[in-house]
């Protein structure tokens, strides 16, 4: 038994149902599209994608090709920072013994997307580990072009020029994390704020966990979103419960949490009461979903 090797793309279009359709039908057309979370404050979609590896460069070469052809990034508006069309796409070592496999992959699939598309291409996680996405998206794309033609940045693959339209595709191999988000019942974005820099670990918080407050204009409320790199050393519920308190402290309530894509199923051991989630299921997890998928 072979099991599957899974990618999940980020791509910067969370509004527009035909794109996103588009998007899924590009990936689909190779390897089976096990989930798609988009959100339209964020303005951004995140898909869940898994195969064997042949397969699944290819359905991310053609996903980020629909993505440069239907998303402009100068006219794209969203509270999610970004850099490109198809702004991070990470193939994913679902179970250890992948991690050279997710590699090699996306080795493989930088150089296409430099060479076939004519993206620059940036590496980060296990593939440059002193490189993160914030650090590029920091400015956004009209800074990152300014790092570029001041010569402070250079590309791994692909053109030393950044096209506004498109921007650049950040490309990794990492294990899973969770991408999770906790919304509070206010409008004032400095509550989320303080509340994403006592949980991360750049001020002091949670090992592992990158934070960051956003308004959620379309709900009326704001969001601590979070990605959890490292969710044993920093279990779910421990930071779920740490904002619930921060938020008290503030007098602000918790009105529940979303899970952005697929969790390793053994951060679910706490159960969606401790998460504030309105459910979770074995549909959610990341193992028991792909396991059926095993070729």
């Amino acid at each position: 038994m072979s099991l599957p090797l899974a990618a999940v793309p980020n791509f910067s279009e969370g509004r527009s149902e035909e794109t996103i359709g588009a998007l899924g039908v590009a990936l689909g057309a190779h390897v089976r599209v096990v989930d798609v979370h988009s959100d339209v404050d964020h303005n951004r979609s995140v898909f869940t994608i898994a195969g064997r590896a042949a397969a699944l460069l290819d359905a991310l070469v053609g996903g980020i090709a629909c993505a440069r052809e239907r998303i402009d990034l100068r006219r794209h508006e969203g509270v999610h920072p970004r850099v490109g069309v198809a702004d991070v796409v990470p193939l994913v070592a679902v179970w250890p013994e992948q991690m050279e496999e997710a590699k090699h992959a996306a080795l493989e699939l930088a150089g296409r997307v430099g060479d076939e598309l004519g993206l620059p291409v940036f590496l980060y996680g296990e593939l440059a580990a002193d490189v993160r996405p914030a650090m590029l998206r920091r400015g956004g794309p009209q800074e990152l072009r300014r790092r570029l033609e001041a010569g402070k940045l250079k590309p791994d693959f692909g053109p030393g020029r950044l096209d506004l339209a498109s921007g650049c595709v950040l490309v990794g191999a990492r294990r899973p994390l969770i991408a999770f988000n906790v919304n509070l019942e206010t409008v004032e974005l400095a509550v989320a704020q303080a509340i994403a820099a006592v949980v991360r670990e750049t001020d002091g918080g949670f090992p592992g966990v990158r934070a960051l407050g956003f308004p959620l204009a379309s709900r009326g409320l704001v969001q601590v979103s979070m990605n959890i790199e490292d969710w044993e050393a920093a279990p779910l519920d421990e930071i779920v419960a740490r904002i619930d308190a921060e938020a008290a402290a503030r007098g602000v309530t918790v009105v529940g949490s979303e899970l952005v894509g697929l969790m390793p199923a053994g951060a679910a051991e706490a159960g969606p009461g401790a998460l504030r989630l309105d459910s979770l299921d074995e549909s959610r997890l990341l193992e028991p979903r792909l396991s059926k998928l095993a070729m």
